[in-house]
Order: structure tokens, then C-alpha cells, then sequence
């Protein structure tokens, strides 16, 4: 199994630890997975280690700061603090981003990203920035923002893959999401698994007392092996 390596880096004054994942056999692309509202865990370290093992080389970002996970108040006002204002977001996701270019020697077209629930989020506001990368995966993420795409904005391929029960993504955020990709033409596309609560990909909420949240083995392996056959569709021969 891929060992990872700390990664020190910077979104201006603020110190980020990251995780880097190195594959045995090199493909030639590379992957950016960003954390779930509290931090790097378990859920993204593995999901960094299985794109290792196809040759990905993998970064888990840090938007939180010195590389720990946030728990309560902490984590929740952090996580607000994010979504009033997008443009530190995708700043901060920005900052992984090119940490992981530089260390991965990947151009744009060589490099997506995916993220889990708050990273969902993180991702997609990456991608309405006008970043240019060759796509962005979102599991689970709010799918609303308060700063949407501009007409012609959105230069990544953008998968979302939401939970038809997810009481965080109500059908409402859906049709907007929906609408906002329309008028922005953006290459995108939208999986609703109809039985699946949020967290649906993490298999660590077993044992959260939070009931929105629901591990569903079914919706996980059917995204998971979407968003690998959209991801190396976005990226070309790099991941065949």
C-alpha cells in the first residue's frame, strides 16, 4: 500500500498540510481528493491510496489548516465560514491544486479532482472559478452556491453524484444545479442514486448519531466506478 508523504504548503498566510500518494506505475495523470467538513481521514486517505494503486499520483488537500481535522462548533463555523465566501474556497482549493501540479509535473490536462461532501463543494466551486484542469468529480457536495458559473465560465468536465435522499441536497438544489450548468455550457452530468442518504460513499458514518448521514455499499461502488470511467474519459490515454 502507497505510503503517504506530508506536503507543506501555503494559501497565503495560512499553513496547509497536505498528503501526497505516489503510485508504484505512474499513468501519467494525477488526482486531487479533497476532505468531508472535519479534515483529511479515512474516508479520503483510502480513496487516495486506491487511485494510487491505477497509477494516479494523489493528493489529499488540506483546507483547514496545519493538516489536523476539525471536530463541533469548530468545524461547522469553519465549514460556514467557506460557503459565505467562495472565492476563499476556491482560493484555497486552488492553492492543493498547484501544490500538486508542481509536485506531480502534470499539466492541465493531466489533472482532476474529486472531493467528498464539504470537498464536493469545494471541487464544483473550483471548476465555476474557470480553472483550467481537465475535470472535477463531486460526491455527495451541496450542489448551490452563492456565486454561480458565468456563461462560458467553467473550463473542466464536472460529474456530480448526489443521494435522492440527501436532506442537505434537496430537489430544489438539484434543479438549480441543473440550471446554473445549462446556462453556464458546461460539459456536465448528474447521478442521483434515488436510495441514498448523505455521506452515502463514507463508510466511516456507520457509526455517526447524525441521521441525514447513511453508508450505502451500493451507490458507493456504482459512483466510484462512474466517476473512474468519467475521469479517465476527461483525461485521455494518461488514464486508459
Amino acid at each position: 500500500m502507497t505510503t503517504p508523504q506530508p506536503i507543506d504548503y501555503r494559501d497565503g498566510e495560512v499553513a496547509l498540510v497536505g498528503e501526497l500518494y505516489r503510485p508504484a506505475k505512474p499513468n501519467g495523470a494525477a488526482m486531487l481528493v479533497v476532505h468531508e467538513a472535519d479534515g483529511i481521514g479515512g474516508n479520503v486517505r483510502r480513496r487516495c491510496a486506491m487511485l494510487a494503486e491505477l497509477g494516479y499520483v494523489a493528493f489529499a488537500a488540506d483546507l483547514h489548516g496545519a493538516g489536523g481535522p476539525l471536530e463541533g462548533d469548530a468545524m461547522a463555523q469553519a465549514v460556514q465560514a467557506f460557503l459565505a465566501e467562495p472565492e476563499r474556497l476556491r482560493r484555497r482549493t486552488a492553492a492543493a491544486l498547484d501544490t500538486l501540479m508542481a509536485h506531480a509535473g502534470t499539466e492541465a490536462d493531466r489533472t482532476a479532482a474529486i472531493g467528498y461532501c464539504f470537498g464536493g463543494t469545494a471541487v464544483l466551486e473550483l471548476a465555476r472559478s474557470g480553472r483550467e484542469i481537465a475535470a472535477v468529480g463531486s460526491f455527495h457536495g451541496l450542489l448551490t452556491t452563492r456565486q454561480p458559473a458565468a456563461p462560458g465560465s467553467i473550463r473542466a468536465k464536472i460529474a456530480a453524484f448526489t443521494g435522492g435522499k440527501d436532506p442537505l441536497v434537496p430537489p430544489e438544489d438539484v434543479a438549480a444545479f441543473q440550471a446554473e450548468m445549462a446556462a453556464a455550457e458546461a460539459d456536465w452530468q448528474l447521478s442521483v442514486y434515488g436510495q441514498a442518504w448523505h455521506s452515502f460513499t463514507n463508510i466511516g458514518v456507520q457509526d455517526s448519531p447524525d441521521p441525514r448521514m447513511r453508508y450505502d455499499p451500493v451507490a458507493d461502488r456504482l459512483s466510484w466506478k462512474a466517476a473512474l470511467l468519467f475521469l479517465q474519459q476527461a483525461l485521455g490515454d494518461a488514464a486508459g
